[in-house]
């Protein structure tokens, strides 16, 4: 695992700690025609061979510079400027992925797929992350349509039924956290909520707004609260 981490660290370093604004900038504008794509790849080489420092890994280190160049490249040709975010992502992940590979290849670990298949941990963390990313995304925007419809019209009248959602939502976080135990989470929540009223005070023409903004941000928090706590009896079960 050393080996691994220090590939990362690698990589983290030469990706954002030793990579200029300008750097990206010449990139995206001359892409192979600019010298820094050259000096960042070649950065990323020396950087491996100097954390690993260890020179048996020269060939590792040289398929490390190659393989993060053709992602790079496939990266600069690829992305727009209503895409970048999605690309740094793939980028970033390809880049992480690729570490993985030559590093089970170099290391040969001793991994047990056939034991992290069958465990109900993991599969459990990946039901999880797949149901508050994607999944949970979907069932807030749909849940909260007709009132996101109700923010552009021009009447400063509250939001249907917000209130009472509201009051629902607070009661049951504060029975979550007593059961808990967390009993400054239960401040942390009046907080967030005096923030958020105080607005209303000052300015009222916000009022839809921050009652939407109150609801979308209880019903995440409700929503990651009680994955976790599934996810946790799971484990316990295991």
């Amino acid at each position: 695992m050393t080996l691994l981490i220090k590939l990362i660290l690698a990589h983290l370093i030469g990706d954002f700690l030793l990579q200029p604004k300008s750097w990206v900038k010449a990139k995206e504008t001359k892409k192979l025609r600019s010298p820094k794509f050259y000096l960042h790849i070649l950065l990323h080489g020396i950087l491996s061979l100097w954390i690993l420092w260890n020179w048996n890994y020269w060939l590792l280190a040289l398929l490390l510079m190659f393989v993060h160049g053709i992602i790079d490249i496939i990266k600069l040709y690829a992305q727009r400027e209503d895409n970048k975010p999605k690309w740094f992502l793939i980028d970033q992940g390809l880049h992480i992925f690729s570490i993985l590979v030559l590093w089970y290849i170099w290391a040969e670990p001793t991994i047990n797929f056939h034991e992290w298949f069958e465990n109900i941990n993991v599969w459990g963390h990946i039901t999880a992350l797949l149901f508050l990313t994607v999944v949970s995304s979907i069932i807030i925007q749909v849940l909260m349509s007709n009132w996101s419809k109700a923010l552009n019209e021009s009447n400063d009248a509250s939001l249907n039924n917000a209130g009472k959602y509201i009051g629902i939502l607070e009661r049951l976080f504060v029975f979550t956290f007593i059961i808990a135990g967390n009993w400054g989470a239960i401040g942390f929540l009046l907080a967030a909520k005096s923030v958020f009223r105080f607005g209303d005070l000052r300015e009222s023409k916000d009022r839809k707004l921050t009652e939407y903004i109150l609801i979308g941000t209880l019903l995440s928090f409700g929503i990651a609260i009680g994955t976790a706590m599934l996810v946790l009896k799971l484990n316990e079960i295991e």
